[in-house]
């Protein structure tokens, strides 16, 4: 038995554009109609929704019969805390973690050590999903090759040493993140504010010449298509919370008159 190749991490290398769906909904019921819809990516949120492992394993086990690739971000990853959750999400099959809040060239250096097994890195021998439960003895020495680390830029401080993360060997894409970025630029609520979408472009140019994948979310088409023209290669272009609030809010004004236009937010 051998390791599967990470088809999501191989697209990037090969720059080819991967298009993905947010899932917020922390339900496996849901994350296998989405699975079924056809992108190429679907990102279970650790971070901002309620997911905890158990959770993400179920969504992990409904979205296996479909090609969608699931990736993972944990809702931190920075110290002990940082590295056991790593540690667990790895051990459940996740092969593509994103990793929230890396401001710093030795933040994301530990990142990757934390997703590799010795001696590259520091995570802990499990006979876990990962391994089938140890029946596949090739895993400890195939995983560190197929793991895929997805970093997350999202302050000015992270825009200040952009090039030293993305030069970080082990670090496959970098991810900026609108929201939180134009809040640490004093635009909070206002990602599409002229000065965060200059950031945002200037970023974009600066992973593309390092030679790792970028990757952004993008609610509104004409921007996903503009992040893509600018060289994104892993681009999120829906949340599964969106676009059930769109629908039943569209449907409940069509029978209604006094119910509210729902106006769809950017959520990262």
């Amino acid at each position: 038995m051998t390791t599967p190749i990470n088809p999501f991490k191989q697209a990037l290398a090969d720059k080819r554009p991967q298009i993905g769906l947010w899932l917020g909904l922390a339900d496996a019921y849901s994350a296998e109609i989405c699975a079924g819809a056809g992108f190429d990516w679907l990102l279970i949120d650790g971070e901002h929704a309620p997911n905890d492992v158990r959770s993400i394993l179920a969504q992990l086990q409904a979205i296996a019969p479909y090609p969608s690739h699931p990736v993972a971000r944990i809702p931190v990853g920075a110290g002990h805390i940082g590295t056991t959750l790593i540690k667990q999400y790895l051990d459940l099959g996740v092969k593509t973690l994103l990793v929230p809040m890396v401001d710093t060239l030795e933040q994301a250096a530990e990142l990757v050590r934390a997703m590799r097994y010795p001696p590259q890195g520091i995570r802990g021998m499990a006979g876990a999903r990962a391994s089938s439960w140890g029946r596949n003895p090739a895993y400890v020495h195939e995983a560190n090759a197929q793991v895929c680390l997805l970093v997350q830029v999202e302050t000015a401080l992270s825009l200040r040493h952009l090039d030293a993360i993305a030069g970080v060997e082990g670090v496959d894409g970098v991810f900026i993140g609108p929201a939180d970025l134009s809040a640490s630029m004093g635009h909070a609520g206002n990602p599409g504010h002229l000065d965060v979408q200059t950031a945002i472009a200037d970023a974009m140019a600066r992973i593309v010449k390092s030679g790792k994948a970028a990757g952004i979310l993008a609610t509104n088409e004409t921007q996903a298509r503009h992040y893509l023209a600018l060289g994104a290669t892993f681009v999120a272009v829906g949340l599964d919370t969106q676009l059930l609030a769109t629908a039943t809010s569209a449907l409940a004004a069509r029978f209604k008159s006094n119910v509210p236009l729902y106006v769809a937010g950017q959520t990262y």
